[in-house]
């Protein structure tokens, strides 16, 4: 197994993410088998009870584990299936180590931090390494590991001494603060100096920049931090993220990993990353647009629905469309806003009137009636519309409200005492404990009926499989009451008792996907719930390397933007 540890000093958004995801990116496409590790510094046991304001989405894995985003980004790029294992925090570390001392697996000693918490940091990386994270089931060849500057300690550098393994260590820095916009080399002297007193030197140093590294620059660098001028990386602002494994490709940074690990790296040419490579320079070359009004709670913070921006860029590089997102803050959609703020009211109407509608998850009532109001608008208007999660859950709301003619109906989330409570909380959800309680990973949704738009979209299968994270439901008990008006939940889970699925029948109009026509209404289409990498169906897979994945669904609604 050979290690490869990327870290970046305290300051987050500075890459490390991206730049761990297209390491593993170019030694996959070397025909390695590749994993990652995330290692947060925070007390919490995972990131199932982070605000979005604060750490962006929420990611969930198949196997339910709520982790940082920068997991998603390591799915995207290197196709693979992680754990919620592969995020390892602090809170994790320490709840394990004070379990075995429970136990009494220590035997009466004195249990500290050195050498029991960064033994047991140790044994959980070299053990989750060797899980398999791609489809084949091979046990992985390189694990890439991000990590904070300052959890690193002598604990990392001895690993290099168990089972005389290899480690490489790869520094990330911003050379180019925005505030001067002049590149500095002082920042980084100072982060290898105090990488070098945990006992740790860098083998490359990845430079982040907004413009390409000046030489002299560079030189510098190599003199003070006593490395190679080769082993100094340009990373400057590039298109797309995507272009970033290239740039890597491209300063010779896979011959670098191949001396330094002794990697049995192919040397015929890698299809993979000439397929990256084509992708990237498609995007540039976009010149058609599709508009997308994005009704969220949490806008303040880009990264809050990272996953749902990712998959809507897919989907309209998908059908050969550069994507605008318009996001709209749901709050400024309701009818208060209009007294307090009439300006704001109208730039969001404004907004959202002219675009296809998407309305993902969030919890908490503010802002939920501004939803409520877009849903009804994109309803009577016949407008496309995809509600996930919480989107969903409010679209069962505004049908009750103004169809069913129950005014008060409502989830109990927001309203416990209503008489009509269309959504309902689960047995999963325990409200005395908030972590980990919800319905979480990946679970089987049974179509109900063959027409629907959504079996067709994944291939006119009988059941698809994908993840979910929420804590209500629709009440089974009165959905005979919206099926009578069209309202058709044409997906449910195994059981049959959760309604995963549901379409809303409307006026007939063809459309085509991936040269087929799909005749069907132009509908609601809303899910349960699916955050994460798939909002559903992958339906697009260019051959058994999937350098670019997007949801069906979403490319509906991304070609039916496109096509007004």
């Amino acid at each position: 197994m050979k290690y490869i540890l990327v870290t970046g000093g305290v300051i987050s958004g500075i890459g490390k993410g991206i730049i761990a995801s297209s390491v593993g990116t170019i030694l996959k496409s070397c025909g390695l088998h590749v994993t990652a590790i995330k290692i947060d510094p925070y007390i919490n046991i995972d990131a199932g009870t982070f605000s979005p304001y604060e750490h962006g989405e929420v990611f969930v894995l198949d196997d339910g584990g709520e982790v940082d985003l920068d997991l998603g980004n390591y799915e995207r790029f290197l196709d693979i299936r992680l754990t919620k294992d592969n995020n390892l925090t602090t809170g994790k570390i320490y709840q394990s180590v004070i379990n075995k001392e429970r136990r009494g697996d220590y035997l009466g000693k004195t249990v500290q931090v050195v050498p029991h918490i960064t033994d047991a940091i140790q044994d959980w990386v070299m053990r989750q390494a060797k899980v398999p994270v791609d489809d084949d089931d091979v046990e992985p060849q390189v694990c890439v590991i991000e990590v904070r500057q300052e959890l690193l300690d002598a604990s990392f550098d001895s690993i290099e001494e168990r089972e005389f393994l290899r480690v490489t260590h790869c520094l990330v820095r911003d050379v180019q603060p925005s505030a001067t916009g002049e590149q500095k080399t002082k920042p980084t002297q100072n982060s290898v100096r105090e990488l070098r007193g945990l006992g740790l030197s860098p083998d490359l140093i990845m430079c982040r920049c907004s413009t390409p590294l000046d030489n002299s620059v560079k030189e510098k660098i190599s003199m003070f931090c006593h490395v190679e001028p080769e082993q100094v990386i340009c990373v400057h602002d590039v298109s797309s993220i995507y272009r970033v494994p290239l740039l890597l490709e491209n300063q010779g940074v896979v011959g670098y990993f191949c001396r330094r690990l002794n990697l049995p790296i192919e040397t015929k040419p890698r299809k993979m990353l000439a397929k990256w490579k084509e992708m990237s320079d498609r995007s540039d070359r976009l010149l058609e647009q599709c508009s997308i009004a994005l009704v969220e709670k949490y806008t303040k913070f880009s990264d809050s629905y990272a996953s749902v921006f990712k998959a809507l860029e897919h989907s309209a590089l998908a059908i050969s469309h550069k994507l605008e997102v318009k996001y709209v803050d749901s709050a400024d959609l309701e009818a208060s806003r209009l007294q307090e703020e009439p300006v704001r009211y109208h730039e969001a109407w404004q907004k959202l009137s002219r675009r296809c509608k998407h309305i993902p998850g969030g919890f908490g009532v503010r802002g939920t009636e501004g939803k409520i109001q877009a849903i009804s608008w994109a309803r009577k208007q016949k407008k496309p519309f995809l509600g996930v999660c919480l989107g969903m859950q409010l679209a069962v709301c505004e049908f009750a409200r103004n169809m069913l003619d129950w005014k008060d109906a409502n989830s109990t989330e927001f309203d416990p005492e209503t008489e009509h409570p269309v959504v309902i909380d689960m047995p999963e959800h325990n409200p005395g404990q908030m972590g980990g309680t919800m319905r979480l990973g990946k679970r089987r949704t049974i179509f109900k009926t063959k027409n629907s738009i959504l079996r067709k979209l994944y291939g006119d299968v009988d059941y698809v499989e994908e993840r979910h994270r929420h804590r209500f439901e629709v009440n089974p008990e009165l959905t005979q009451h919206f099926e009578e008006k069209g309202f058709r939940f044409v997906g449910q889970d195994v059981e049959g008792e959760r309604m995963e699925v549901i379409e809303l029948d409307g006026t007939p109009e063809e459309t085509h996907i991936q040269d087929s026509s799909i005749h069907h209404s132009e509908t609601f289409i809303l899910f349960h719930e699916i955050p994460s990498l798939s909002l559903f169906k992958l339906l697009f897979v260019p051959e058994r390397n999937r350098t670019l994945k997007y949801t069906g669904a979403l490319k509906w609604l991304v070609f039916k933007r496109a096509v007004k």
